[in-house]
C-alpha cells in the first residue's frame, strides 16, 4: 500500500481539489479502473432508467450472474464525495459482488454536485429504493422481498440513510452494506486529525467535496450525517467495512457502535494498512480482494443464498 501511495503521489496529475468540478469528474473517470481487478462477464447486464420524484430519469445498471427470476437484489450507490463517480467507476466492483454473491446488483447514477446539491442525492437514492421495492423490481423479475442497500464513502452515507428511510416507510431490508461511510456532520474525530494530510483522501479534498455538495447550515441534518439520527432502532442489520488508514475510519466505528447499542446486528471489519478507496485497487492490494469476498459473503448470508461454490 505504501509503495502504491508513493507512485500515485508521483503521477503527473493535478490534485482533484485544484480542478473545476467538471474536470475532476473527467480525471477521476480516467483513473478509476487502472488498479481494479478484471471486470467479470455476467449473464445479465441491463442499462435502464428510474424515475425520480421530479420527473428526472436516473441512469441505473442491473447486473446478475444469470437470467433466473427471483434473484435478491442489492441497490448500490457509488462513492465520490457526492461530486464525482458514476455507474462506470464502480461497475467492476458491482459485478464482482454479483458474481461472488449470486445476487443481482442495481447500481444507481444519482445526481451529483455541484449541479445538484443536498438533498437531491438522498432523494434519488430513496426514489430508486421505492421503485425497486415496488413495480420496478417486480417488472424485472427480482425478489422484492429480499433487498439490500449498499455503498462506499458518500454512497455508504446514502445507503445508511436509505436504510433508516426504509425502516420508517415499512420497507424491509435484508442488509445495509456500508463501506467506509461518512456519518458525521463535522470532520472532527481523531482519525480526521491523524490523516488530515492523507494519504489519498485528505482534509482539503473532503472540504472541496462538501463545499460543492452542502451548505453549512444543513450539515447537522441526519440525511447528511446519520450519526445525528435520533433513533436507529429497528434498522436493517449492517455489514461495515472500513480502511484503517482513512480519515473516515472513526466515524464508521462510531456508527457501528450506535447501531449495536440500539440492538441492530452489526458485523464490523477493519482492513489493516489500507487507505480510503482501496476497494477499487484489487489488482494491487490483496485486502481489496478480501473485502470483495467478505462483502459478497455477507450478502449471501443476508439473502439466504448458498455459500460460494456450493
Amino acid at each position: 500500500m505504501r509503495l502504491l501511495v508513493e507512485r500515485m503521489a508521483q503521477a503527473p496529475h493535478p490534485p482533484l481539489h485544484t480542478l473545476a468540478a467538471a474536470e475532476a469528474k473527467t480525471a477521476y473517470a480516467k483513473s478509476i479502473g487502472v488498479l481494479d481487478v478484471p471486470k467479470p462477464e455476467l449473464a445479465r447486464v441491463e442499462d435502464l432508467h428510474i424515475p425520480a420524484r421530479d420527473g428526472f430519469q436516473l441512469r441505473a445498471r442491473l447486473v446478475a450472474p444469470s437470467h433466473d427470476a427471483g434473484l435478491p437484489v442489492l441497490l448500490y450507490t457509488h462513492g465520490g464525495g457526492f461530486t464525482i463517480g458514476s455507474i462506470e467507476s464502480h461497475d467492476t466492483f458491482c459485478r464482482v459482488l454479483s458474481q461472488q454473491s449470486g445476487a443481482a446488483v442495481l447500481s444507481l447514477d444519482y445526481r451529483l454536485a455541484p449541479e445538484w446539491r443536498f438533498p437531491t442525492a438522498v432523494h434519488d437514492a430513496w426514489d430508486a429504493l421505492h421503485w425497486l421495492a415496488g413495480e420496478g423490481g417486480a417488472a424485472r423479475r427480482l425478489d422484492t422481498s429480499r433487498i439490500a442497500v449498499g455503498g462506499d464513502s458518500a454512497g455508504g452515507t446514502l445507503a445508511a440513510v436509505s436504510a433508516l428511510h426504509a425502516r420508517d416507510q415499512g420497507i424491509k431490508l435484508a442488509l445495509q452494506l456500508l463501506i467506509y461511510p461518512g456519518t458525521t456532520d463535522h470532520q472532527d474525530t481523531d482519525s480526521h486529525a491523524l490523516f488530515e494530510h492523507g494519504p489519498v483522501l485528505d482534509k482539503v479534498l473532503i472540504d472541496w467535496f462538501f463545499d460543492h455538495y452542502i451548505d453549512g447550515v444543513d450539515r447537522s441534518d441526519w440525511r447528511f450525517a446519520p450519526l445525528k439520527s435520533a433513533e436507529v432502532d429497528g434498522v436493517a442489520p449492517a455489514w461495515v467495512g472500513l480502511a484503517e488508514c482513512d480519515p473516515l475510519v472513526d466515524e464508521g466505528i462510531l456508527y457501528a457502535d450506535k447501531l449495536r447499542l440500539a440492538g441492530v446486528p452489526v458485523d464490523l471489519e477493519i482492513y489493516r494498512g489500507v487507505v480510503h478507496g482501496f476497494i477499487t485497487m484489487g489488482r494491487a492490494i490483496a485486502e481489496a480482494r478480501q473485502l470483495h469476498h467478505d462483502a459478497a459473503a455477507a450478502l449471501r448470508h443476508a439473502f439466504g443464498l448458498p455459500p460460494s461454490g456450493a
